[in-house]
């Protein structure tokens, strides 16, 4: 049985970090878009009684597991040693989870304005993941 170079291995971990650095790029813009669609549906929700549901719920799950995943790509990214974030790229993804979090610790305390509370959370973490991508891509 052959062992593989150290050569072969090295380029075959440079692939694996750069092919999650693309992955990272493309959900990112994922999560921004299921955000906002998940904000908007929420907000809309909240002042059309008619359009609360399921629906809602399953979007905005969806969009925060979307940037949950996200932030775990990033976390993955600088725990390879290989790949240097931004300092305020990883602030704004440390604040998305934080934010995740405090939403859904404070989903009891809102009730009968869920909605608005998720509404506004979700437009908020978009507007997080945007200037998350704006640190990168200046």
């Amino acid at each position: 049985m052959l062992l593989p170079s150290p050569t072969t291995q090295l380029c075959k971990e440079e692939f694996q970090i750069e092919a999650l650095n693309t992955l990272h790029g493309y959900w990112g813009y994922f999560s921004i878009v299921a955000n906002a669609v998940a904000g908007i549906a929420a907000l809309l929700a909240w002042r059309i009684e008619r359009l609360r549901g399921r629906t809602v719920w399953a979007l905005t799950i969806a969009a925060e597991v979307a940037i949950l995943i996200q932030v775990l790509l990033g976390v993955i990214l600088v725990a390879s040693n290989k790949y240097e974030a931004p300092r305020f790229h990883m602030f704004y993804g440390f604040v998305i989870f934080i934010t995740v979090g405090l939403l859904f610790q404070y989903r009891a305390s809102m009730r009968g304005r869920l909605e608005m509370l998720y509404g506004f959370g979700g437009l908020f973490v978009m507007g997080l993941g945007i200037r998350a991508v704006l640190q990168v891509v200046t």
